[in-house]
């Protein structure tokens, strides 16, 4: 149940974001999530991707420095408390949550966020004891 990330190291110049999506687009890969955390220095830009190995490569290629990771993806309830009681099964089983990212899969009509634990295999096993409906890649990768 687990999911290939993309986090791509930019450093905070102009257009260097854009390059890189540029790269993907240009390449028929479509973006189904995505994320960005920076400092003054340098940016993460965090995507799910449906050829996460074909991406990576690409980018490589274009001199990108790019790691593949895994998230977990989470069904949650859209309304006042969904996340909270997502993040009370891992809290409940003293998992740590390094970072998250949510939206609305309009299509399903449900929202969804991705969760990376310090442990993913812990997370994965804790929601999914917890009664949490985790979404397969396939599932992610065809949003």
């Amino acid at each position: 149940m687990k999911i290939k990330q993309l986090s791509i190291f930019l450093e905070n110049k102009k257009g260097r974001m854009r390059k890189a999506l540029d790269v993907l687009a240009n390449n028929g890969i479509n973006i189904r999530a995505l994320s960005i955390a920076d400092t003054s220095e340098f940016g993460i830009l965090r995507l799910i991707v449906p050829e996460p190995d074909k991406a990576q490569k690409l980018l490589e290629e274009n001199d990108f420095v790019v790691k593949m990771g895994y998230v977990i993806a989470v069904e949650m309830s859209d309304q006042p408390g969904g996340l909270s009681k997502v993040l009370g099964i891992l809290g409940d089983s003293d998992i740590n949550l390094n970072y998250l990212y949510a939206f609305v899969d309009e299509k399903n009509q449900r929202a969804i966020v991705l969760l990376h634990p310090e442990d993913i295999d812990a997370g994965v096993e804790a929601l999914e004891k917890g009664g949490s409906t985790l979404i397969p890649p396939e599932e992610v990768y065809d949003w």
